[in-house]
């Protein structure tokens, strides 16, 4: 069972790879778990956003957490996301994460409706109450609409079974207020690529990454770069992959710049599902010539 301590490093947000049929790719999948294996990524976050969780049907989601289980077989921890809209929702995928075999469930704040503070607590203590798997929390405020400021999230961290936190708030002096707070307690970690170096400075011990789904070498070369104490280095690595982290973060953002670089790299990745927009001729051009200059793709 996952501690703080285990909760470090380049975790992967994988994308569910889909088939012509759109039906979800297991093979596929089995092919980009091996890819992230080989390329010394720390650990695997199933169907989050980067996964596209608010379109899959509750058995895809589950059918993606039970291949990526199998499909490591104990090397690295996977974290399943068992978000939902309600607790009901939600403790019925926790319990299935914890029933196959998932090292930790990462959940995001409740969206769609706008809650009071003292719901969102009571949302993550009750799903705390219900399973004895680790928990992540997952604060994304830009697609939950829900924030969660600094002194609520200690309040959420101090909840049994909670082991860490994906912050992908881009508000950093957040971040800082919990690692000052909390981070001697839990593993804070970011979850936006560009956040990556500077977060590391301020405590943080690691990333949910978007860009690891494509560069996993890379951004697994500067958290160890960093680690080691080259600071300086860890920074030059950084700005590098700057070139292709404002892809997936807003430029155009999100999955389909990631599933189309997948594809351009020869590996499983799929469409991305209605009505998640596909690239424009242009983004393409745009995507394929940053993937050239940093070695990714030859020209």
């Amino acid at each position: 069972m996952l501690v703080p301590a285990d909760l470090k490093g380049i975790f992967v947000a994988i994308v569910t790879p889909f088939t012509q049929e759109d039906e979800v790719d297991t093979e596929g999948l089995r092919k980009l778990v091996d890819f992230y294996l080989r390329n010394g990524i720390h650990g695997i976050m199933t169907t989050g956003g980067n996964g596209e969780f608010p379109h899959l049907l509750p058995e895809e989601r589950k059918m993606v957490l039970e291949q990526v289980i199998d499909a490591v077989r104990g090397r690295i921890p996977v974290i399943a996301c068992t978000t939902g809209c309600s607790v009901k929702e939600t403790t019925i995928f926790t319990k299935h994460a914890e029933n196959a075999g998932a090292d930790a469930a990462i959940i995001v704040q409740p969206y769609y409706f706008k809650l009071p503070p003292e719901q969102i607590l009571r949302y993550y203590e009750a799903i705390a109450d219900s399973t004895e798997i680790p928990i992540v929390v997952y604060n994304n405020p830009g697609y939950t609409k829900n924030p969660i400021p600094p002194k609520l999230m200690t309040r959420i961290l101090k909840i049994k079974n909670v082991i860490g936190l994906k912050q992908s708030e881009y508000d950093i002096s957040q971040t800082i207020e919990i690692i000052r707070t909390m981070g001697d307690q839990v593993s804070i970690m970011t979850g936006i690529d560009s956040q990556l170096f500077p977060a590391l400075c301020i405590g943080a011990r690691g990333i949910f990454s978007t860009a690891a789904c494509v560069i996993p070498k890379q951004m697994v070369e500067l958290y160890e770069t960093f680690k080691r104490g080259d600071v300086r280095k860890a920074l030059e690595i950084h700005m590098k992959l700057q070139a292709i982290n404002r892809f997936f973060e807003y430029d155009p953002g999100y999955v389909a710049p990631c599933k189309e670089a997948l594809k351009l790299m020869g590996l499983p990745a799929g469409h991305v599902r209605p009505p998640l927009p596909a690239l424009s001729s242009e983004e393409r051009v745009q995507l394929k010539e940053a993937l050239v200059n940093l070695g990714v793709l030859k020209d």
